[in-house]
């Protein structure tokens, strides 16, 4: 199975190939560089592994939530590249990935993941993974933190940018101590590949028009122009 993933969701920018269980990737930290480096990351990725995009099996992304701009960049790259070979898409949560990431690096299996959605609100997701299989509790949302709703918190840890921005009120609503806060938790392509496998040989893939960015906040470019 081969698998070619990429992520410009938030301020990091990554791609990831996935060979029959490997994996190469590659990872900066760039905020507003994703248009000019997501689609070298490709070319080298794919150099280096000796193959064209006809010879993958599927492409995935970060659909998002997530920075408005960035979630755009994931979607139309991989719909141009998709509709180019006739490539199936598997899009990926980037709050699930940031999960998935927390549970492949420190072995956490209920997270709650958060990033930073600006207009004191957080992208919001309760996650229980299981090596590359990831359930969602309730659903993903753009939430003040303090009206999310109380859920029970035992054993669980926080993840993303939203705990750093909003640290005190989600600490003291899920009463987590600080050894279990992980708020600079970006999501990243080598995660978004490896649930993305997991996904197609569920048949969870789709074609490239319904490959869309999922904003949660829809009408943000409109707060936006409202604002000026």
């Amino acid at each position: 199975m081969k698998i070619l993933a990429i992520d410009t969701a938030t301020e990091a920018c990554s791609a990831a190939l996935y060979i029959d269980g490997e994996v190469m990737h590659e990872y900066k930290l760039a905020p507003r560089e994703h248009t000019q480096l997501i689609l070298p990351m490709v070319d080298r990725l794919m150099s280096s592994a000796n193959l064209k995009m006809q010879d993958l099996d599927a492409l995935s992304y970060a659909r998002g939530p997530g920075a408005f701009t960035g979630v755009r960049i994931a979607a139309g790259v991989i719909q141009g590249l998709s509709y180019a070979d006739d490539i199936p898409v598997v899009p990926i949560s980037t709050l699930a990935a940031i999960a998935a990431g927390v549970y492949f690096e420190h072995g956490h299996r209920n997270v709650l993941s958060a990033i930073d959605a600006r207009m004191g609100e957080v992208y919001w997701g309760a996650y229980r993974v299981d090596y590359e299989s990831i359930e969602l509790i309730g659903d993903e949302i753009v939430i003040k933190p303090d009206q999310i709703a109380e859920i029970d918190s035992n054993d669980c840890v926080g993840a993303g940018t939203g705990w750093s921005e909003h640290k005190d009120t989600l600490q003291q609503k899920f009463s987590i101590d600080d050894d279990k806060i992980f708020p600079d938790y970006l999501p990243s392509a080598e995660t978004i590949v490896k649930l993305a496998a997991h996904d197609l040989k569920l048949g969870k893939q789709m074609s490239a028009h319904q490959a869309q960015p999922v904003y949660l906040r829809d009408n943000v470019a409109k707060k936006k122009s409202a604002a000026k």
